[in-house]
């Protein structure tokens, strides 16, 4: 039975300093199932960008209401929110280039405290490169030494390590070639699939919305 993990309830949102009635988004209402790839797409300035804020829990300042679960967003703790229930992936990798593909994916376990010691988190690093694609051998090399289709494997590697019910990507195929992409997005529809995570994608690309579950459309407000 599919189960909703994400609801939400009229949501509008505007900017602090805007007019009254001037709403970047006004009355959405949609419901994110487990299991599923969601495709977010609209016309730049239709609010995605914000719409994913308010999803990850970095903006609280709107109308309506955002379950996690039965839970009401706004009474949650954000901060455990974010590094335990949902995973992000960035368009820009958002990784330590300093640091290792392993490094990167250790440190992302410690930010969200998970009890296993370090022999264990490094294992667990090394098994999620492998379901991203990546070869051991690869664990140790700098991120910067790495392609960008490659850096984003690592970047959906480390947004699993702890777990997650939802992974929310930010354009995360812009950087991307054509092979690539639909390489990273056949990992997205495997986590959906085989390991029941709902995926809410943020795009441009006509190859997302092809590839997802469902298609949501925003429009100006």
């Amino acid at each position: 039975m599919e189960k909703t993990v994400l609801r939400l309830e009229d949501i509008s949102y505007r900017y602090k300093d805007a007019k009254e009635n001037e709403y970047v988004l006004k009355n959405i209402s949609y419901a994110f199932k487990r299991g599923k790839v969601y495709a977010i797409k609209g016309k730049s300035g239709s609010g995605k960008t914000t719409l994913l804020s308010l999803l990850s829990g970095l903006e609280d300042n709107y109308e309506g209401t955002i379950y996690y679960g039965d839970k009401d967003l706004k009474k949650m703790n954000l901060d455990e929110y974010r590094s335990n229930d949902i995973g992000i992936v960035f368009q820009s990798y958002n990784l330590l280039p300093h640091l290792t593909a392993l490094e990167n994916i250790v440190l992302s376990m410690n930010i969200s405290r998970l009890q296993l010691n370090k022999s264990e988190k490094n294992d667990r690093a090394i098994e999620l490169l492998k379901s991203v694609g990546l070869q051991e051998s690869q664990k140790d090399r700098r991120v910067l030494k790495l392609s960008g289709g490659e850096q984003q494997r690592i970047a959906i590697a480390r947004s699993l390590s702890y777990n997650p019910k939802m992974i929310l990507a930010d354009e995360p195929t812009a950087n991307l070639d054509k092979e690539t992409e639909m390489e990273v997005l056949k990992i997205f529809k495997n986590l959906a699939e085989n390991e029941d995570k709902c995926i809410i994608i943020v795009t441009h690309s006509e190859r997302v919305c092809e590839q997802a579950d469902y298609v949501y459309e925003l429009k100006k407000a």
